[in-house]
């Protein structure tokens, strides 16, 4: 008799831990309420010369009004050279270590490390420069466009 009600227990255990770790079907949602893309959804753009790769989630950088971008800075010493914007910018690292650095003379080794949750604020009109060193550094860049870069090295 105690073999006939083994089944059962498993099966109610298999049922709460399926509950529980969100396998069973997920609900449909209002998409007047609600829209997403899920990672493998977001449209990347390809790697540039710098070692940097975005792609745009809310809004149009290169116009004016509200934007949010993620940037991707890949291994291997990528860095953007001394520039600034003309708006404020807002970062948050999500993932990896972002290496961050100010004023007009570039300088890798001079950097300040960023790790996945800080948060950010590149003042407009203020050079800076970032990248990533030995691993790829994920970030969600928010501002209000237009979005544009003035080159600001030191010569």
């Amino acid at each position: 008799m105690k073999l006939a009600r083994r089944p059962g227990r498993y099966l109610a255990t298999l049922l709460m831990v399926t509950a529980m770790t969100g396998i069973a079907a997920a609900a449909e949602l209002n998409p007047a309420a609600v829209i997403y893309k899920l990672p493998d959804q977001i449209p990347w753009g390809p790697v540039n010369a710098a070692g940097a790769q975005s792609a745009v989630v809310v809004g149009d950088p290169s116009k004016p009004g509200f934007y949010m971008v993620y940037n991707k800075w890949t291994k291997g010493n990528h860095f953007s050279r001394p520039h600034f914007h003309p708006n404020d910018r807002y970062i948050v690292v999500l993932q990896g270590t972002w290496w961050v650095g100010s004023g007009p003379k570039f300088d890798p080794a001079n950097t300040t490390p960023m790790p996945a949750g800080s948060f950010v604020t590149h003042f407009g009109k203020q050079v800076h420069w970032d990248g990533a060193k030995d691993e790829d550094a994920v970030l969600l860049i928010m501002g209000e466009g237009p979005a544009t870069s003035t080159a600001a090295e030191e010569k």
